[in-house]
């Protein structure tokens, strides 16, 4: 840590630019969400100067917003930042250039960015040319925050998020598939906020069919902010009629496919706003497959809503990365939907892959989040 620094100023400004970062979840892909804070101190204290977030559409750069939002106090001050500034030319120039020439004296970033065009450049430009530059401050955060931009570096595909609204006795839909309200309106509430923060959703045909969701963020004035759809369905059967399909042209819809799906019903999908894309299998879509067609398109984090059978594939398949069940106060039949199917819920936590992170209370429900504990592709 650089001579004088105060570690508890440190911890308080880099927890305001994880706050920051946070405005960014959802609509900041194929970029990560990242936050940043300028503080300047002329030996009255510290005085926050600029803030910043990734902006929609991943630019311009949290950095960058901060550091134009300081103007000329930037000059002389710290510059606290979740994840390593860029050091590569894409869309624009380097995040560490516009810092130097900004005359941040002091960075305090609170991980090395595992991008291949960055990884360290950025710490070592910056040091380079003359600026402090501490790391790690808030790093176990930095790694959940980012999760979904590190496993897209790393691992080809998205962080996925499964979402399970359990019953009591376990269940979480009627006999027949049939849709049933399992929590009340403040889980409710949590999951279109869940909503927001996701780049994508996700559900399998069955759900699609069976529930005909909008899938959209329902919260008073963030429409705007609902997700990216997508609906594996190996055979197209997506009717035309459902809610998904109606409102393509005005939040897109994906709709994953296999190489033997009808051209007919793939040209009336594309017809109303659907983006239809085709795995190379004539069976079951590889799931792995799908993840990385939806990396490619710059997906960093995806929410699973839906259902038992997809659910309890992922399990199998070992992509979940984090879990949040919502239990219920109430059973709803012997007879009712598995929440996995073929599996016990605890199935997700037995394996040793994913472990209890937090348990709260949600209205009259309780929230467990699960969490992985190690790297996978």
């Amino acid at each position: 840590m650089t001579a004088g620094a105060d570690p508890a100023a440190d911890a308080r400004f880099m927890a305001l630019a994880f706050a920051l970062g946070r405005r960014g979840l959802g609509t900041a892909w194929p970029n990560p969400a990242v936050g940043a804070v300028v503080v300047r101190n002329d030996g009255s204290g510290p005085v926050i100067v600029g803030r910043g977030w990734t902006q929609p559409g991943g630019r311009p750069h949290a950095e960058v917003e901060a550091l134009r939002r300081a103007g000329e106090r930037a000059r002389g001050a710290t510059l606290y930042v979740t994840l390593e500034p860029c050091a590569h030319h894409g869309r624009t120039p380097p995040c560490a250039d516009a810092i130097i020439v900004a005359g941040i004296t002091r960075v305090v970033s609170s991980i090395v960015d595992p991008n291949p065009l960055v990884a360290g450049q950025g710490h070592a430009r910056l040091r380079a040319a003359g600026v402090a530059v501490d790391i790690g401050q808030g790093a176990a955060e930095a790694c959940r925050a980012h999760a979904g931009h590190i496993r897209r570096v790393q691992a080809g595909r998205p962080h996925v998020q499964l979402k399970l609204a359990v019953s009591t006795d376990g269940k979480i839909g009627l006999p027949g598939r049939r849709p049933v309200a399992i929590t009340g309106e403040a889980a409710g509430r949590r999951v279109h906020l869940m909503r927001a923060q996701a780049d994508a959703i996700m559900i399998g045909i069955g759900t699609a069919l069976s529930d005909d969701p909008e899938l959209t963020c329902r919260l008073p004035g963030m429409s705007a902010r609902s997700p990216v759809r997508v609906v594996l369905d190996t055979h197209l059967r997506l009717p035309p009629t459902s809610r998904l399909v109606a409102t393509a042209q005005q939040i897109p819809l994906w709709v994953i496919t296999g190489a033997a799906a009808s051209e007919a019903a793939s040209n009336i999908l594309r017809g109303a706003g659907v983006e239809v894309i085709r795995m190379p299998t004539e069976n079951a879509i590889d799931l792995h497959d799908a993840l990385r067609a939806l990396a490619q398109r710059g997906i960093t984090r995806l929410m699973v809503e839906g259902g038992a059978t997809l659910a309890a594939a992922l399990v199998r398949a070992d992509l979940i990365d984090e879990a949040a069940i919502f239990h219920g106060t109430r059973p709803i039949g012997p007879e009712s939907v598995d929440a996995l199917e073929g599996l016990p819920l605890a199935a997700l936590a037995q394996a040793g892959v994913l472990a209890v992170r937090a348990v709260e209370q949600v209205g009259h429900d309780r929230v467990e989040t699960l969490f992985r504990r190690t790297p996978s592709a």
